[in-house]
């Protein structure tokens, strides 16, 4: 699957102020379905995506997104459920949505540095992260 990303100056602007040279960008859900979700449950499947920062590439995510920002970006196969053509990111009041083809996917998108989390499955499955 060959993905382009339009990312408009504003939003890169944003999404850099996360990027030190030589790191790595996901497009990642954050709706508790992938290791980097501090979300999770029902309420956000598929509504919600953040860029994951990291110091180097996740064999998970192969999936290499063509931007015009620069960016070392890529997806994972599970997200490209969620994704049409002709994604665009832009800003409006410094945050960050994200549209395809088929309208806004979600109005939120954050931009977060991974750091591991001390949610446990056991939280996610009881809601605590909803």
């Amino acid at each position: 699957m060959d993905l382009k990303m339009n990312i408009k100056d504003d939003a890169a602007e944003i999404i850099k102020k996360h990027v030190k040279d030589g790191q790595v960008v996901l497009l990642a859900l954050n709706d508790g379905s992938t290791k980097y979700s501090k979300q999770g449950g029902t309420c956000t499947i598929g509504a919600n995506f953040e860029f994951v920062v990291l110091d180097e590439k996740d064999p998970d995510y192969d999936i290499k997104i063509e931007n015009n920002a620069g960016l070392d970006l890529y997806t994972a196969k599970a997200e490209t459920g969620f994704l049409e053509d002709s994604l665009v990111v832009n800003a409006r009041n410094a945050t960050l949505s994200l549209s395809d083809d088929s309208g806004i996917i979600d109005g939120a998108v954050g931009v977060v540095n991974f750091k591991p989390s001390e949610i446990t499955e056991k939280d996610m499955q009881e809601g605590k992260t909803c």
